[in-house]
Order: C-alpha cells, then structure tokens, then sequence
C-alpha cells in the first residue's frame, strides 16, 4: 500500500478525528505561534489572534461538523426516460498528491486552511514554507504531523525562494496550491502547464471601496482606516482605492484625517515594500493629493515620513488624480487613494481600470442598491458596511478572476475544491440492449418521443427557417457548403437518409 492509500483509505471519522487533534494543539500554542509571528512578519498579538489563529481553528470546526455530510456519496435522481432504469451516485476522492507553497502574510491562517482541508479529504500534502516566516509553519506543520498523522501524509521542504521551484521541477503532483503575487503565480502555471497539473492561485487584488451618497461617511471612514491598517496593509484583499461620492466627500475626508492624525509606524515585510508606498505617495502628492494625516493641522505637519527598516506610517492620500498610479493600486501596504466622485457610473470606470478584483466593499444605506452594485463588481467576496472581516466565515470561500487567481479555497466550495467527483452508474432494462440495431419504427417512435418531450414542433421549425440561414453566414463559412435541408417533416429526413 502507497503512502497516498494509508492515508486516504482511512476512514473519514478517523481523518476528522486528526482535525480535531489539530484544531487543540492550535489553541494550545497560540502563544508560540503568536510570538513566532511578531518575531517573522511583525503581527502583533491581537492581530495575530483574530486574524490567524482564530480562523483556522473556525475552519477546523467547521471540517469536523460539515465534511462527512459534503463527502457522503449521493444518488443523483431525475434521470430523462430515454435512458431507462439507471441508478447514478457521485462520490468524492481525493485529488491525490498535492503541493503548498505557503505565503507569509497569514502564515498561519491561510496555510493552516489550506493543509486541513487538504488531509480531511484524504490528500498526501508536501508543504513549502515561505522564506519569511519559516519557524512560525515549521512550528505549525509539526504540530499537524505529531497529532496522528502516518508517514508519507505530509511532508515540507526547505523554506528558501528556490526550494519551491525546485519541489515543482523534481515531481509531478496532482494540484498545486499557490498563495501569492500575480507574478509568481503565472510562473507557476507555465512551469504546471505542459503536465496539465491542477492548479489553485490565490492571488492579490487591487480593491475598490465604494462610498456612496447615502453613505454612514463617519463609519466608512472607520472601516476603511482599519482595513489600512490591519496587518499593515498587507492583505490581499485591502482596499486599495476610496471611491466617495461628492455629497459624503468632506465629511468622510475630515473623520479619516481625524484618525491617520494619531498613526504611529508599522512593521511591513521589508524596507522594499516600504519604498515603493513611499514613493507612490510622494509621487502623488507631487500630482496634487493631499496626505490625511496633515490636513487636521492645516496642512502643518511634515510632508509623508521615509519608512526606516520597513517602518512606515500608514497612509491616506485625498484628492488623489482618478488615472494616477496611487489609484491603479499596484501595491501591498498600508497606504490607501480616496478619490472623490460626482456619479456610480464614473465610480465604475476606475474601478473597471484595474484587472485584479478580489473583494470590493459598499458603504450605503440602501441594501437593495448595494446588492445589484455587488453583481456588477467583477469580484467573488462583496462586503457591504464592511471590510475584509467577514471574509473570515467558515463557510465562506475566497476564489481569485483573472489576475487576482484561480480556483477557490476555504469554505464548502474549498473543502469540495480537494477532491475530485466520481459518478458511479448501475444500468438496467433498455439502457443494456442500446448495442442492438433498432427498426426503422424504433427510431421513428424515439424521434417523435424525443420531439414531443423536448418542445419540438414543425411550427418552431418553420419560423427558424427563416432565421437560421442568415445565422450560418454571420458567424462564417461558405454558404455553398452551409445549404440547409429541405423544409420537409423530420420523419422524412429520417427515409431519405437511410434510401
């Protein structure tokens, strides 16, 4: 028996019994991994509580309480009458033997998910820590393995940049998991591609927040500063532009002055990413957008700080220019673009601008708006009075488009996403004697049953006539070699095919 079968043939109860085991030994060293964090990434505890620990240990939950009913094997009925007598489950496998490469900025939430959801589904899991937090998921990862796991279930590499290339290049696997930049992400697919290996991106957005005229501007003005700052901006799904309509504009603009007033430095990953805000920022500022924090004391205070060993004071620009490179958003860190807007309809140019949408939020009064607003975003998670926090819900599942990714993990969606569906059919009666020739009467009786049951009729027949010649030929080809049949009734189709 492989290592794959000794861990996926055991029995969902025991494979959810590790997830249990998981979930305690988390909450047991929440101190350790918590004190890892601020050590690697700069999290500090509070942070590092609610938006790592507490999630993955929610997600562990929901795994005990949801996955035996969404991996049951299950009769799919209703089959149309032409097949016969036939019996169809479909049951879930797991995809087999899979590869993680971790990302840094939740180094516990989001590779803590993604490992449990793949074990509870009977996957073989070979991890890749990321450079910039490796003691923080080794500590993780060995709290998996010494809660019950069998040899050969999971296994991690060295946590170096080239480690992970060279893990893709030395095996062939089933599914990779990737969470990271879009950068790297397309590598990834090209190096999979000629294997045709399944693949989950979980890539970054470039998100919109739309405060519009009916808006609560005091509470969207707390949301969007704390959203700034969770993590210190370093969030996949923070927002990156404010888009405010003009009646709220000023009073959104005075209270989120107010609070970038009384920002201190934060920690991001490195001097690197610090620089690039920085100079997007100054840049902006250069352009005519005005720094939040200076506006409360009449534009007194000094010009925006340089970040010092990746120390940088979050930051809001206002006024910014709609086409300027702050609003495009091609950064990760705790600075935020608020351009004002007279219309919903201008609101959707600058956001349709940008190519990665992740999440967007909605600040309004009017929940009926807001939810057909959501439907026009292009994003998979829409927050409405709110930001990125709900995201967090166990049943929830983040899926990337386009630049922001591919696939969909976490949640139900996430947790199906690690197997794949196998259907199942037991035939009997007419479906087992279909090899045998029928009677010209046989298919006559089908094609009129067929006809019958589907809405056929010689009427819908003879308008299409009409209709379907000119389709043909929009959509091209030579209508020499496009002729359509005679108007004739189908039964005589079916004797002059066979004269």
């Amino acid at each position: 028996m492989t290592e794959l079968q000794a861990w996926s043939m055991k029995p969902l109860s025991e494979r959810l019994e590790w997830v249990a085991s998981f979930r305690r030994a988390i909450a047991s060293y929440e101190r350790e991994l918590c004190a890892l964090m601020e050590q690697e990434v700069g999290k500090p505890r509070l942070e590092a509580l609610t938006s790592d620990i507490a999630p993955v240990l929610a997600a562990c939950r929901y795994v005990e309480q949801n996955a035996q009913r969404l991996f049951r094997p299950r009769r799919l009925g209703g089959g149309p009458l032409w097949l016969g007598k036939m019996n169809v489950r479909v049951h879930r496998e797991p995809l087999g033997d899979m590869a993680i490469i971790a990302t840094w900025n939740y180094p516990v939430g989001l590779l803590g998910v993604q490992l449990v959801q793949a074990l509870a589904a009977g996957n073989c899991v070979t991890v890749k820590p990321s450079e910039r937090a490796p003691r923080t998921q080794t500590l993780l990862l060995g709290l998996a393995q010494a809660c019950g796991l069998p040899a050969g279930a999971l296994r991690w590499t060295h946590a170096s940049r080239q480690a992970g290339e060279q893990l893709l290049f030395s095996r062939r696997f089933d599914h990779v998991v990737f969470t990271g930049s879009t950068a790297v992400g397309r590598d990834i697919a090209s190096i999979l591609a000629p294997n045709m290996t399944g693949l989950t991106l979980e890539l970054s957005g470039r998100d919109s927040a739309f405060v519009l005229g009916d808006a609560d501007a005091k509470f969207a003005a707390e949301c969007l500063w704390a959203g700034v700052n969770l993590n210190a901006g370093q969030t996949c799904m923070g927002p990156r532009r404010a888009l405010v309509h003009r009646s709220v504009y000023q009073a959104f603009c005075a209270e989120i002055s107010r609070l970038a007033s009384g920002a201190g430095t934060r920690r991001m990953i490195d001097q690197a990413a610090a620089m690039k805000c920085y100079g997007l920022a100054t840049q902006a500022i250069a352009e005519g957008a005005k720094d939040a924090a200076s506006e409360v004391r009449g534009g007194q205070q000094p010009p925006v700080p340089a970040p010092i060993d990746g120390f940088w004071r979050p930051t809001v620009l206002l006024d910014c220019k709609q086409d300027s490179d702050i609003v495009r958003g091609e950064h990760f860190g705790p600075l935020l673009a608020v351009v004002p807007i007279d219309s919903l309809e201008q609101a959707m140019v600058i956001h349709d601008r940008c190519d990665q949408h992740l999440t967007a939020s909605i600040f309004t009064r009017d929940a009926q708006g807001a939810l057909a607003l959501a439907h026009r975003l292009n994003a998979t998670n829409i927050t409405i009075n709110d930001l990125i926090v709900p995201t967090a819900h166990p049943k929830a599942s983040i899926g990337g488009r386009g630049e922001s990714g591919l696939g969909v993990s976490r949640g139900e969606a996430g947790l199906l996403a690690m197997t794949r569906p196998v259907y199942v059919s037991v035939s009997k009666g007419l479906i087992r004697r279909s090899a045998m020739k029928p009677s010209k009467m046989v298919i006559g009786m089908l094609a009129s049953f067929i006809r019958w049951r589907y809405g056929g009729s010689d009427q819908l027949r003879h308008a299409m006539s009409g209709i379907l010649p000119g389709a043909l030929a929009l959509f091209g080809g030579d209508d020499r070699t496009r002729q359509m049949e005679p108007d004739i009734p189908l039964a005589k189709v079916d004797e002059k095919k066979t004269a």
